[in-house]
């Protein structure tokens, strides 16, 4: 009986008396935290905040949470976990989607102190939790949830701002989604909330993320009841829609539990009923109010029936038998008098919008191949235009991502599919991919939903992340004897190096040696000395191709001399900078040295001239 106590006076109470009995009941109850029987006069006090309605004071469920309280787990050994009144059960995307949307403004705007249960309470009052939560797997509703046409009938009067893209009406704005935003407002509070790249006020993430944002606006604390009472007034400027509102975030505050979606009850009707039975009256001065007035028989917010106007009765008594024609009547005949107050107008049902032309295909935008290294995000995003049979774009269209194949890789929140709406052109954008630890190719198909039309395949592929260059910090010789020479021969011994790192064998290291002048901060590339020579016989004097071994050694190849005697220097430099200087001495030759190699071998070298009496020059 409880559970139904809202709906049932609903039929033949006012509203006044509705909220009156409410606020007795929750205070007999003496109810943890109720808020309800203040929140009558919290409403009467309440000013209205500046700025256009979030919902452009659109229709909303005026039921009212039942009398007795949620179950909540641990509060007696009796009361079962699991379970509770209907009422209280949110669907589980829903639910999820609140707490990620407090969780999210928590990090950002800690000081506005966003409770989840007034997004739930604000989502059970504009929509039902979202229709009962007729929600996807990426939380977007089965079908689109509109308010009526606010076209100035019973509604707020606000022209078309979005060429119908989210609301499908080209003339007048209408709300949208769970959480029912006009589109204007959408444009300016409209977030992202489930990473897909779209502001979409149809996906629930999505409109309670943006919701959670404008509640927090001008700065303010929602523990403080004023600046409570401003945010949600600035949803619908309506007294009774504060009460309502607060009456359920009392309710959600003192327990709910989660429910499968779609499974969730809708209030009352199932429609918004706010302006079908008295109630929604607007604050004063505010445009476009809610509330039609009360007429004959009909529940109003004052109650009562409006008395029909009398008129003067006549100074001197009518004749006895008066004339039939002249003889006004006793009672004012209703047409020609009418009542003070004009009768209610019952705005006419919401028009919905035109179905989408169906897809008849999807044309794939950019690259049909993405790359991305494991571990990382694919920076190319994933794009389709979906068109009719006539070529057109179609509007509006549900078209679904899906991984295919042998990987990891995944869509935010670990899905392998995602569905996302066309918007006005006609595109659809995939939510960024993300590689997994598995490298190869896989498919990412695109189909659009409930039609025929041939899928768009994208070929995605995971490549290997590099492996680390090889590190050193040490490059020695493996030997300390003298390494010399005559002029025009050759070393005997080899330049062997280690190179380590943190005293362990450095494998891999790339070596470049050098015949250099001067010391190793200042040296260049030396002209002559000592060489390495190459398959052709040419000299050079730069060698690249060195790598260290397994045990971190590395053999440099025979270095031959030239005809020119003294002491040269050998630089060898690690890729990450180590330096290693070697000494080489060229001594002169005890018979005539060799071709010169930097001349052509066919041609008798001249004669070397006599070795001087000096000590050996230093090259």
């Amino acid at each position: 009986m409880a559970a139904q106590f809202g709906r049932r006076l609903r039929k033949g109470a006012t509203a006044t008396t509705v909220a009156a009995l409410v606020v007795a009941a929750l205070s007999a109850s003496q109810a943890p935290g109720s808020t309800v029987g203040p929140g009558d006069e919290r409403a009467a006090k309440a000013t209205d905040p500046p700025g256009t309605p979030v919902t452009g004071n659109s229709p909303y469920f005026t039921a009212l949470p039942p009398l007795n309280t949620p179950n909540k787990p641990d509060t007696s050994i009796d009361l079962p976990v699991v379970t509770g009144p209907a009422e209280a059960g949110i669907p589980a995307t829903v639910l999820t989607a609140y707490k990620r949307a407090e969780g999210t403004v928590k990090g950002t705007d800690p000081g506005c102190r966003l409770p989840w249960q007034l997004l739930a309470a604000i989502g059970k009052v504009e929509s039902g939790q979202a229709r009962g939560g007729r929600v996807d797997d990426d939380g977007t509703t089965l079908t689109p949830i509109l308010g009526p046409q606010l076209n100035g009938v019973g509604f707020a009067n606000i022209s078309d701002t979005d060429n119908g893209a989210y609301d499908g009406d080209s003339t007048h704005d209408r709300a949208v989604g769970p959480m029912q935003f006009i589109p204007s407002t959408w444009a300016t509070w409209g977030q992202d909330g489930n990473a897909d790249g779209r502001k979409d006020p149809n996906n629930i993430y999505d409109a309670a993320l943006a919701a959670g944002r404008y509640l927090c606006a001008h700065d303010r604390d929602l523990s403080v009841q004023a600046d409570l009472d401003q945010a949600v007034l600035g949803y619908n400027r309506s007294r009774e829609y504060l009460r309502t509102v607060m009456s359920w975030f009392d309710y959600y505050r003192r327990g709910s539990h989660e429910v499968p979606d779609g499974s969730g009850v809708l209030p009352g009707s199932g429609e918004p009923d706010s302006h079908h039975n008295g109630r929604g009256g607007t604050l004063p001065g505010v445009p476009g109010g809610t509330t039609p007035p009360a007429g004959p028989g009909a529940p109003g917010v004052g109650g009562g029936t409006p008395t029909p106007p009398t008129t003067t009765p006549p100074t001197s008594p009518p004749p006895t038998t008066p004339p039939p024609v002249t003889n006004p009547p006793t009672t004012p005949p209703p047409v020609t008098n009418p009542p003070t107050t004009p009768p209610p107008t019952t705005p006419s049902p919401p028009t919905p919008p035109p179905a989408p032309a169906p897809v008849a295909a999807l044309e794939r935008l950019g690259t049909a191949t993405v790359t991305a290294t494991e571990g990382e995000k694919f920076t190319d995003r994933l794009r389709v235009r979906a068109k009719t049979s006539a070529g057109k774009t179609a509007v509006g269209a549900r078209i679904q991502f899906r991984i295919v194949g042998d990987t990891d890789a995944r869509f935010p929140g670990a899905r392998t599919r995602f569905t996302v709406i066309t918007g006005a052109d006609g595109i659809a954008t995939a939510p960024t991919l993300g590689a997994g630890r598995r490298t190869g190719t896989f498919t990412v198909r695109a189909e659009a939903l409930g039609t025929s039309a041939p899928a768009a395949d994208f070929t995605a592929d995971v490549k290997a992340r590099p492996a680390p260059a090889p590190r050193s910090d040490a490059l020695v010789r493996t030997s300390d004897k003298e390494l010399k020479a005559e002029a025009g021969g050759s070393f005997a011994d080899p330049v062997e190096v280690r190179a380590t790192y943190k005293g362990r064998a450095a494998a891999g290291v790339a070596v470049t040696a050098t015949m250099v002048t001067g010391d190793a901060g200042t040296s260049a590339e030396n002209g002559k000395g000592p060489y390495f020579k190459g398959a052709d016989g040419k000299a050079f004097r730069t060698l690249t191709a060195l790598r260290t071994d397994a045990n971190g050694l590395v053999a440099l190849p025979k270095i031959y001399t030239d005809g020119n005697a003294g002491t040269y220097r050998l630089r060898l430099t690690t890729a990450d900078g180590v330096v290693l200087m070697v000494e080489l001495t060229v001594t002169a030759a005890t018979t005539v040295p060799s071709t010169d190699p930097t001349t052509d071998p066919s041609k008798t070298p001249p004669a070397p001239s006599a070795p001087s009496s000096s000590t050996t020059p230093v090259a």
